[in-house]
């Protein structure tokens, strides 16, 4: 991001931000709802598109509805090119709709995807379905859990192939005379079966140029079983020791042994935490449909060759390495979470989340999410980076001043419309919103 850039950012950043992402379900599930209706601008690699934006907001119970429809005008008064051309594009006026939260006992979502995970996050790990603005898609999410059993299924895109996971779990032990044992009656098994089905999920390229034949293996899959067992289990501590399996089909394998705390202070402060060792086998990586995926399926690499993801797999050798994360919660109104993986003893090849949430209080407003692979210098905004951040300032309590920033990918097209990678892409929006809570 060059120096212009920062600077208008951080200049548009002293009036204010909007809410970006759904990071505290809890606060989802209160009735009622808001409807900020929004005046400013949009600068999109230099680019500048004014803006009209409406995103209502309506909980009621465990149901919840988030749309966010926006128009960019050219200066020259045309619609910003790309945007309502298709039945997809006006799907995705469609933020979401959900009923529950995430783990409880039923729990669905439609629309975008952004920290999707199954398990303990082996194979899906905070997945998000959408590579940018311009490549957004419409997802799904489905739990269900019973006593015994349970369920969870991601599909990416309902209207057409993308990734599929589902997860089915049991708790062997809630069928049997031990039923009664507290804490290790809720001993779990897991079998996870993920796959992207995607025609560029599994090809191989080759020569030297972007024309140059492809291996195309089909869709990319990954099996796993894992172990789930309480160790202790107060209202206010917890603790689980897990172990996970999981295979790459065609490729390798990978162990992983980990340990969950759950900590609770009279509800004054609460810590989630894990600490998890890894064991990759040759050709095998952890997490594999994470974060960054929807861009590392497929990618430009030396400005002429394609590398695809599964390719790099060809090169991965039998290694150890670490995953640790942390959510705090202050008063059950200000979070942040971090994690972190990464081989052991190698340089530059960690993958980082992070997500901050703070609250209107005293009328200043800040969120942020931030995603980057290959971790060297921590926010250096390179080719490996997804951040969106939003800070703003509400002078009034129906009036909002605000700006968000996002980096994510914008889609690189062939002659024929069909994408064959991506370039990264700025996206800053300065603007002022009326905002109707109700």
């Amino acid at each position: 991001m060059n120096s212009k850039l920062i600077g208008m950012f951080l200049v548009c950043a002293l009036f204010g931000g909007t809410a970006v992402s759904q990071m505290n379900p809890a606060a989802m599930m209160k009735d009622g709802g808001s409807l900020p209706i929004g005046l400013g601008a949009t600068f999109i690699d230099g680019e500048t598109f004014y803006l009209f934006n409406i995103s209502p907001e309506l909980s009621f119970g465990k149901i919840g509805l988030g749309l966010d429809l926006n128009l960019r005008m050219s200066q020259s008064g045309k619609l910003r090119s790309g945007e309502y051309e298709t039945f997809s594009d006006y799907l995705h006026i469609l933020r979401y709709v959900r009923y529950g939260a995430k783990g409880e006992p039923f729990y669905a979502r439609v629309g975008r995807l952004d920290f999707a995970m199954l398990g303990h996050g082996s194979i899906v790990y905070l997945y998000r379905n959408s590579a940018s603005y311009d490549l957004r898609r419409t997802g799904l999410e489905l739990d269900v859990n019973f006593e015994k059993v349970g369920v969870e299924m991601v599909y990416s895109d309902v209207t057409g192939k993308g990734i599929l996971g589902l997860r089915a779990s049991s708790k062997p032990l809630k069928f049997t005379s031990l039923a009664t044992i507290p804490v290790i009656n809720n001993f779990e098994m897991g079998v996870t079966f993920a796959t992207d089905l995607h025609g560029d999920a599994n090809k191989i390229y080759g020569g030297s140029d972007l024309l140059s034949a492809s291996a195309d293996k089909g869709s990319l899959s990954i099996y796993g079983v894992d172990l789930g067992l309480p160790i202790v289990k107060y209202s206010m501590f917890s603790s689980d020791l897990y172990l996970d399996y999981a295979k790459i089909a065609g490729y390798g394998s990978g162990l992983s042994a980990g340990i969950n705390l759950k900590l609770s202070g009279l509800g004054l402060v609460t810590l989630d935490a894990k600490y998890e060792r890894r064991f990759s086998g040759d050709k095998f990586l952890p997490a594999y449909f994470n974060a960054l995926y929807e861009k590392d399926r497929f990618a430009i690499h030396d400005t002429v060759h394609f590398i695809s993801k599964a390719q790099t797999l060809q090169g991965i050798t039998k290694s150890e390495g670490y995953y640790g994360e942390a959510v705090l919660s202050i008063l059950g109104f200000f979070k942040i979470i971090a994690g972190y993986q990464s081989p052991v003893g190698v340089s530059n090849q960690g993958l980082l989340h992070m997500e901050t949430d703070v609250p209107a209080i005293p009328g200043i407003v800040f969120r942020a999410a931030y995603d980057k692979k290959n971790v060297g210098e921590l926010f250096t905004f390179d080719d490996n980076v997804l951040m969106t951040a939003e800070i703003g300032y509400k002078p009034m309590p129906f009036l909002l001043v605000s700006t968000v920033y996002q980096r994510t990918f914008a889609p690189e097209k062939d002659a024929g419309g069909n994408t064959i990678g991506f370039k990264k892409q700025d996206r800053i929006e300065p603007k002022v919103s009326i905002v109707f809570n109700f």
